[in-house]
């Protein structure tokens, strides 16, 4: 494994370590995760919910987001599928 890789931003290209680079990855795939349970429990508050209020909605999901079992399932899954990915990549190569 090479110890620079380069890292793909909208506009811009960097040189950085490859640690730092799968370090980002599974930290944007967490973030869009976290994203993605939003916008179901907004959906599912607004359809379910007879006021319909986004707040109830956002407080809903801060409530689960912010448990530790369901912080440290996001990161196992991410972290677990980036290196997956690269691992067989790797394979793929040889």
């Amino acid at each position: 494994m090479a110890d620079k890789t380069t890292l793909v931003l909208p506009g811009s290209k960097m040189t950085v370590s490859t640690t730092l680079k799968r370090a980002l990855q599974v930290t944007l795939s967490v973030v869009l995760t976290a994203v993605v349970v939003l916008a179901v429990v907004l959906i599912n508050t607004m359809m379910v919910s007879r006021t319909g209020s986004a707040a109830q909605g956002i407080g809903t999901w801060l409530s689960f987001i912010q448990r530790g079992d369901i912080q440290a399932t996001m990161i196992l899954t991410s972290l677990v599928t980036v290196l997956f990915v690269y691992w067989q990549r790797d394979k793929e190569r040889k």
